[in-house]
Parts: C-alpha cells; structure tokens; sequence
C-alpha cells in the first residue's frame, strides 16, 4: 500500500472542498471495498478525506409517503429498519443476501454503490485491465470470464457490477443525491451507473469532488416486491445473476411491473423490454417467459457465460410466478415482510 495524507471532515462541505483541493484523492465511507484495492495496489489515492462520522446516518420518510436513506447508514441498519422490511421488502432482501453481518454492520450505503467490480484482471495490478488502466486491454474477454457480463458490455470491457442493493433499487425507481462543488443534483439509480462503452473506467456519473449525500425511494409501489439471487454457493458469494422484482396482478392481468437483473452487465441491468411486454399481459407462466425472453434477447455471452442467459430467464420466471402466485388482485409492496 502507498503512503498517503489523512483527513477527516467534519461536514459535507469540508469534504467536498478538500477533495476538491486534492484531484488524486477519494472519499473513505465504510472502507470495505476501498481499503482492499489500496492493499492490492489497484486504488493508490494520495488523500483519504474521511467521510464516515459525517449526520448522513438517518432512515427518515419524505412526502409522499418514501424514504431518505441516508449515505452513511449502515447496510445491517437499512436492511432492519421497520419501514424498509415492511414496504420495500426486496431492498431488505438484497442487502442481507449480499454479504456478511461483519462487512454489512460497517459497510454504508453510498459506499455499496460505488463498489467496484469483482473481475480477477481488475484486481490483479500483473495483469492488464482497461479499467483499472484505460487503453491496456481486457484479457477477460479470452480468458476467465464465466461470472461476467451478457448484456450491455464492449470489446473494453465485460465487467459487472457486484451491488445486490443496487439491483433493488434499480426496480423500486430510486434516486441518488448528489453534492459537489457546483451544488446539489439528483440521479435516478437506474442512470447513475454506465455501462463500460470505450470509457470503463467510469462506473459511474459522479464528477469530481461529487459525494453521494443519500439515496431518495418514491412511495412505494402497488404489488408485492422481492429480491432472489442465484451464485455458486448459499453462503456469501457475489449474484451470477439475481432479479428484483415489484409485481401487481389486478383479475389475473399485470397492472404494473418493474423488474431488474443483476450480475448480467456493467450496471444493474433494469430489464424494460420485459416490463413492456407485461403490463397489460395475463399473470401466467407463458407471458412471464416471452418477456424474459424478449429482455435477453440482447444478450451477448461470451465462450464460458451463455449459461447465464437461461439462469436468468429461468430466475425471473420464477420470481415472477411466485409473486403472482402471492399478491392476489389487490396486493400491496407493503404487506409483504423481508425474511
């Protein structure tokens, strides 16, 4: 690990303004995926601005009847606190799918966001990784690439995002709040990540001296919700695909539905074409199929990947059936209890 400078801030502005001062430098939050890749030699900042005692530590409503989760809460608070478990149950589910009571328990909101891909090239500095140094190639595209990305990828890069949370937000319509040195903005979740095109290297929209303040949730929607992961293995282990899902079934017809996948691509993949192809479509396994499929149409695996395709279309399917299955004709996201 490199020598670097130390500060910690003692508001939002303060850090903003010393990180501004400083180009080389990052924000430090829970220090769960930053602290690794300093130790692997793939982040090398030369300023650490401590952000982690900033008052982003609130889970309070808005009007409307949603949420503002603040940056700093913890993923083990978010996904226990009272108004999430019970009406946004598949963002409850994802954060506790992803990863252990330790990391979750330090582990912030924001900084699960902005965590950073899982690719072997990516975290082994011997190696070259367009992302981690533009222009030096992506090995992963010949070589070991089963867990990565079918959807959304380019000769760069077939990176995926590792977010569980992510994911459930992508489906529940959440926004990310910006700061920085040009004043406040709000992106919708679904726009915050990109996808690798010739530029990798940018996960996401943030600018520089950006710090992300909280993630705002609307109300939440009509139907129930849920999020289901499929990986390697039933402990903690990163989605090979996984699908977050709010179903509304109203005399056996879809009324409305958001859905997304993750594991698949760059970013939490919010599966539109399949959401277009359901609304009005009766609940049945047969139109859950053609919608799953009409999504994944895009898809692009790779010589060791195309398993994902039908893992992912046969996840959604069966997501989808149980909720229709559950929520009846008048179901709502929030009787519906995370485990």
């Amino acid at each position: 690990m490199r020598a670097f400078a130390y500060t910690r801030a003692g508001g939002v502005d303060e850090a903003i303004a010393a990180l501004a001062a400083s180009p080389g430098g990052m924000f430090l939050g829970g220090g769960t995926n930053l602290v690794d890749l300093m130790k692997l030699g793939v982040a090398s900042p030369a300023l650490l601005v401590d952000i982690g005692r900033l008052p982003l530590t609130e889970v309070r409503e808005t009007p409307g009847g949603g949420l503002r989760i603040g940056a700093n809460v913890r993923n083990s608070d978010l996904a226990a606190h009272p108004a999430v478990r019970t009406r946004y149950p598949a963002l409850s589910q994802a954060v506790l799918a992803g990863a252990s009571g330790q990391i979750r328990n330090t582990a912030t909101t924001g900084g699960n966001l902005l965590q950073r891909t899982r690719c072997l090239y990516f975290q082994d500095v011997a190696k070259p990784c367009n992302k981690r140094e533009p222009g030096s190639g992506c090995p992963a595209r010949e070589g070991v690439h089963r867990d990565l990305a079918v959807l959304g990828h380019s000769p760069a890069c077939v990176a995926t995002h590792p977010s569980d949370m992510a994911v459930a937000l992508a489906a529940l319509d959440a926004v990310v709040h910006l700061q920085g040195p040009g004043g406040e903005r709000t992106v919708p979740l679904c726009d915050f990540h990109r996808l690798p095109g010739d530029e990798p290297h940018r996960d996401t929209v943030i600018e520089p001296a950006e710090l992300v303040v909280a993630v705002g949730l609307p109300a939440p929607p009509a139907g129930r919700s849920v999020y289901r992961k499929a990986r390697d293995r039933a402990s903690y282990a990163f989605a090979l695909a996984s699908v977050a899902a709010v179903l509304d079934v109203r005399a056996g017809v879809v009324e409305d539905v958001r859905l997304a996948f993750g594991g698949l691509a760059h970013k939490p993949w919010r599966a539109r074409a399949a959401e277009e192809a359901l609304r009005g479509a009766p609940a049945t396994e047969e139109s859950f199929v053609r919608a799953a499929e009409a999504e994944l149409a895009a898809a692009e695996p790779l010589r060791d990947n195309g398993f994902k395709v039908p893992l992912a279309r046969n996840l959604a399917v069966r997501v989808l059936s149980d909720l229709a299955t559950e929520t009846g004709e008048t179901g709502n996201a929030g009787e519906a209890t995370a485990p």
